[in-house]
Formats: structure tokens, C-alpha cells, sequence
């Protein structure tokens, strides 16, 4: 039985049948041209097929790395064979809150000003401060969409008040981190955790039934039934918990080994149980030497450290299995709808993770290629199909694309640019730069850092830096900053950051020499 109320207590327990779930990001948008000659519309889908604009669907994981796409095959076969992948896409600012600041704002970091999952500088409160009534969800809302938040939110979102929903969402669904009166878990529990459902708090139990990514699919799919008939347009933003480590610790239900990890759905427990844990020429790198200091304070990684890393990265790899399932569902739901022909769909994660490359292990943040590199893949009229993006992509694009296709008037200046360009002529290259930057988290230094076609340039804050050849150093072993056969090089890219440090708007789109 489930109870619900505007209070933060008492608070109902919910079950239900047990639901696949969609885990990661995905965009679904539908070019407003695109919907003459597409076909006979199902009675159920005409209102969707009659609509002027298209949906919106945005699938968002939580620290996947693009090594892990691996096992996602209805992504694969579904999104990426039907659609274009950015092969070189990546996060200004690798860390949850900042990275979902901007894709809801379309700034880096410097300029919409969450630089933490945490006050003072960053988490939800610092997020509501500055940007409660311009965002995302209030531009498309003011264009008639009607939005939905389905999963996580912002750090630390229910604190202050759990039964708060934000400016501009019409049906919210947002997991409770704990500490507020009444609230049992977090954000990140896949089981004994309370949902903020449209203003009620509704608790979830420690059931099969209850895992969070099937009930949070099953949310999905209803909300595109519910939605897709009906002549407005819609948006969607379905973010899940998969592959980041999640409670209650230990997990009521299967698997048993994999405390202080991700959780997998009992049906996928030790799906991966023999896996090889990937060992790339940086990981446990054996010589740090011209790393900066705080890698180089890193002893090298031991069996015990191995064999945990090992066992975590299964349990990830088997927690993304409910999340392939799920983006099946919501694909499913689409196209019963009517709608799927229609929409385009983008995934993605809010940003990678470190598994032992470099000595570090279970870590994001840092300017490496594991940490900053997510994957990007969208599907949807008038892009080609089966075919790759080589031009650099980041996250602050998403928001503008997302207002490009659907019409909606941002009321703040964008850093970000569409992507629909790159997605319809996947073949062009352009000499764009990105800034990647983070703020000093957990003894790693604050910096600024450069990421092109070929170089990744980074300025720590502390004096430090770093300067790699992608090109003949893909692996990041060779630190080149200060060196006389690069000295034009860095100079030149040097030149370029310190543009792009307190860049804002066009400034941030300025391509490099």
C-alpha cells in the first residue's frame, strides 16, 4: 500500500512489480520539420504525431566512463547504431552537482557558480540561489512544455525543505539525500530511500520490487504515457544512480559482495563475476615523477587495492545492466506512443571515474582522460545513422541544443553551443577548445586546463602544471609542461586558457589556433 503526504512525515512505504531501468543520460528531442511523412501515427500516438515540436528526453547516469558502453547493448543497438556518438565528449567540471549545474544552465562552472556538491560553494542551495527561476526546466516550461525530473537532482536537494519542487518542473519524482526530518537514506540508496513525488514524500523499502532503477523506469514509462498523447510537447529528464557507489550498506538483497560499491539489480548479481578488471598502460602508473604533487604522493596500488578495485568495477558493470533494460522500456514506451520516430534521444553521464590509472583509484574530479570523457550518443530525425562525431563536444552543449530544437528562450547567456550541427555532418572538425575546471576537492589543487584535438594543457592553482601530446601520449604517461621542444606549444595554449579562464558566452566558443 502506498501512502503519501505534503509532510516530510509520516511517510508510506511503496512496492510494485519489478521494472527494468533506464540509466543513463539520453537526450530525446524532435526537429519540428521532421514530423511531416513520418508515418501512420497509432490512435494512442496521434496527439504526439500532431504536436508542432518535438519532445525532449534527457537519460542521465552517474559516473560511467566510456570504457564501461561495453555492456550497454540496447544502447548500442538502439541509440548509438541509430543514431551519431561523440567520440570526444567531455565535462567542464567533473563532479556531480557542477556538471549538472551545467547541463541545466548550458555555463561552465566560473560562471554559474556551483563549484562543490556542498555549501559554501556548491550543492542545491547554492544552485536555488542563483538560478531557481533561470534554467533548463523554466525556459522550457515558459515555451509550454510540460517537464518532468524523474532520479537524482542536485546534491544535497531535501535538506532544507524535502517537500519543495523546484520552479518549473510539472511532474516531479527527485531522490531525498538524508539528514532532513523524516528522510531515510540518500540520494545515492538503491533501496530505503524516500522520493519527493509532486510535493509527497513517499519511502521505498529494501524489496526486489523496490530497487530504485526499475521503479524509477517505471516512472519514465508512465510519465511518457501519460505525456505523449497530449498535444503539448514534453521534456524529460531521467537521471540514474548506476554505476556510482550506492547504499544501504549491506544491500537487503543480492548481490552480497558488493558493499561500498555500486548495486546491481538482484536479477544481474554476479553477472560479471569473472570479468578482467581493464589495466590500461596508466593504470598504477610506475612512474609518477613528473606528475604534480598530489599524484605524486601516491604510493603505487597493492593486491589487496587491486583486487577491490576489481571487485567494485564488476559491481558497476553489472549495476548498468538495469539501466540498459530500462532505456529499452523508455525506447519502447516512445514508440508505442507513436513518438519514438519523432524524438531524438541523447545518453550520456555527468561525468567519468578513475579506476587505479595514474595510482588513483575511485576518484573524479582530476583533469584526466577517465575523469573528464563521458559518453554522448544521440538518435532522431534527420541525423544519419550507425556514424561517429569526431569534433569535441561538452557538457555545456547540451542546454543549448536542447533550446534549439525546441524553441525555448534561455534568459541567461550560454557557454555551450548546439549540437546539432556536429550531429547532422558527424564528418567535421573544427579547431575548438574546451575549459576543464575544478575548484580544490578532497587534497587535489584547484586548476584551469585546456583540452583540444591534440593537447591537454593544465594550469594548477598552486603553480603546478601539466602539458600532453594526446596524439603520440594517449595514455597521459609523459608530462611535456616546461619542456624546450614544446615551449611554442604550451606558450600558444597557455595564451588560449588564460582566455578561456573567465571566459563567458561567445568568448567560450572562440576556436584555437
Amino acid at each position: 500500500m502506498r501512502q503519501e503526504t505534503s509532510k516530510p512525515t509520516p511517510i508510506g512505504r511503496v512496492g510494485g512489480p519489478l521494472r527494468a531501468v533506464v540509466g543513463l543520460a539520453c537526450l530525446v528531442t524532435v526537429a519540428a520539420g521532421a514530423f511531416a511523412g513520418s508515418g501512420t501515427a497509432t490512435p494512442r500516438g496521434a496527439a504526439a504525431a500532431a504536436q508542432s515540436r518535438p519532445n525532449v528526453v534527457v537519460i542521465e547516469t552517474d559516473d560511467q566512463t566510456q570504457e564501461s558502453m561495453k555492456v550497454m547493448s540496447t544502447v548500442n543497438s538502439r541509440i548509438a547504431a541509430k543514431g551519431v556518438t561523440f567520440a570526444n565528449s567531455f565535462v567542464n567540471f567533473s563532479l556531480c552537482c557542477p556538471s549538472r549545474s551545467t547541463f541545466l544552465t548550458g555555463q561552465y562552472a566560473h560562471n554559474h557558480g556551483v563549484l562543490s556538491n556542498a555549501p559554501p560553494n556548491g550543492g542545491f542551495s547554492v544552485f536555488e540561489r542563483r538560478h531557481a527561476h533561470d534554467n533548463l526546466a523554466v525556459w522550457l516550461k515558459r515555451a509550454g512544455y510540460s517537464t518532468g525530473l524523474i532520479g537524482k537532482y542536485l546534491n544535497l536537494y531535501g535538506r532544507r525543505d524535502p517537500t519543495l519542487v523546484p520552479p518549473g518542473w510539472t511532474d516531479w519524482h527527485a531522490a531525498l539525500d538524508g539528514g532532513a526530518p523524516g528522510v531515510q537514506g540518500n540520494s545515492q540508496a538503491v533501496y530505503d530511500y524516500t522520493l519527493n513525488e509532486n510535493g509527497a514524500l513517499v519511502q521505498y523499502g529494501g524489496d526486489p520490487q523496490d530497487f530504485k532503477q526499475d521503479v524509477l523506469t517505471q516512472k519514465a514509462v508512465d510519465f511518457i504515457d501519460d505525456r505523449a498523447p497530449q498535444p503539448n510537447p514534453f521534456f524529460l529528464w531521467l537521471t540514474y544512480t548506476a554505476p556510482h557507489f550506492g547504499g544501504p550498506n549491506p544491500s537487503p538483497q543480492p548481490p552480497a559482495d558488493c558493499e561500498n560499491a555500486a548495486k546491481p539489480a538482484p536479477r544481474h548479481a554476479d553477472a560479471f563475476a569473472s570479468t578482467p578488471f581493464p589495466t590500461p598502460p596508466s593504470f598504477n602508473e610506475a612512474n609518477v615523477s613528473d606528475k604534480p604533487r598530489y599524484v605524486r604522493r601516491l604510493p603505487k596500488l597493492d593486491p589487496p587495492e587491486v583486487a577491490n578495485l576489481t571487485r567494485t568495477y564488476r559491481c558497476e558493470l553489472e549495476s548498468l545492466l538495469s539501466v540498459d533494460q530500462g532505456v529499452g522500456r523508455v525506447l519502447d514506451a516512445l514508440k508505442a506512443q507513436g513518438a519514438l520516430r519523432d524524438t531524438y534521444v541523447v545518453y550520456t553521464s555527468d561525468n567519468g571515474f578513475m579506476h587505479g590509472e595514474h595510482r588513483i583509484p575511485g576518484s573524479k574530479t582530476v583533469p584526466y582522460e577517465e575523469s573528464i570523457r563521458v559518453p554522448l550518443l544521440i538518435r532522431g530525425p534527420g541525423l544519419p545513422q550507425d556514424a561517429t562525431a569526431r569534433d569535441l563536444a561538452i557538457n555545456a552543449d547540451l542546454a543549448p541544443t536542447i533550446a534549439r530544437i525546441t524553441g525555448a528562450k534561455p534568459r541567461l547567456t550560454m557557454d555551450g553551443r548546439s549540437l546539432l550541427g556536429a550531429a547532422r555532418h558527424p564528418n567535421r572538425r573544427t579547431r575548438r577548445q574546451l575549459l576543464i575546471e575544478a575548484s580544490r576537492f578532497h587534497g587535489i589543487p584547484a586548476y584551469d586546463a585546456l583540452r583540444n584535438r591534440r593537447y591537454m594543457l593544465i594550469s594548477y592553482h598552486d603553480g603546478e602544471r601539466e602539458l600532453y601530446d594526446l596524439k603520440k601520449d594517449p595514455f597521459e604517461l609523459r608530462n611535456r609542461a616546461s619542456s624546450a621542444a614544446n615551449r611554442k606549444v604550451e606558450r600558444r595554449l597557455s595564451k588560449s586558457l588564460r582566455r578561456l579562464e573567465h571566459c563567458a558566452g561567445r568568448s567560450c566558443r572562440v576556436p584555437g589556433g
